[in-house]
């Protein structure tokens, strides 16, 4: 049997909330050099064929635990940074055309340095608008 690749999707705001209706990972990704996007939209493809639930993540795409616990992050180093993208697994994800990879939203920080909590309350408060809306750019 074969393996079916996942879906990428990106997590778009709900209009009701968000008149813009702003994709934050997309905004965050579009803040970042070309070279660190590339390797983060790698770490996707590349889980994605995988698909996720067999995926080795090598220090690239790590389960979060804690309050981020049911999080995945891609990690990428570029810049002088650590680069973050939030990513939810949607296994039985119909509405989204299959099992998808919502990305959520993401973050930089200096080096050897702790994620602010502010960045992490940010994500939660997204995910929760993603489940209740299940809006994604398509």
């Amino acid at each position: 049997m074969s393996k079916v690749p996942w879906l990428v999707h990106f997590f778009q705001r709900d209009p009701e909330i968000d008149a813009e209706q702003l994709v934050p990972a997309m905004e965050f990704l579009d803040r970042l050099p070309t070279k660190v996007v590339a390797e983060f939209l790698a770490i996707l493809d590349a889980v994605a064929e995988a698909p996720p639930p067999a995926f080795s993540g090598g220090g690239k795409w790590e389960a979060m635990h804690d309050a981020m616990a049911g999080f995945y992050e891609a990690r990428v180093t570029g810049a002088g940074m650590n680069h973050r993208l939030f990513c939810i697994l949607e296994r039985n994800a119909h509405d989204l055309g299959g099992p998808s990879i919502v990305v959520i939203d993401g973050l930089s920080k200096p080096k050897r340095s702790a994620a602010n909590p502010k960045d992490y309350r940010r994500a939660l408060v997204m995910r929760s608008e993603f489940l209740a809306s299940r809006t994604v750019v398509r």
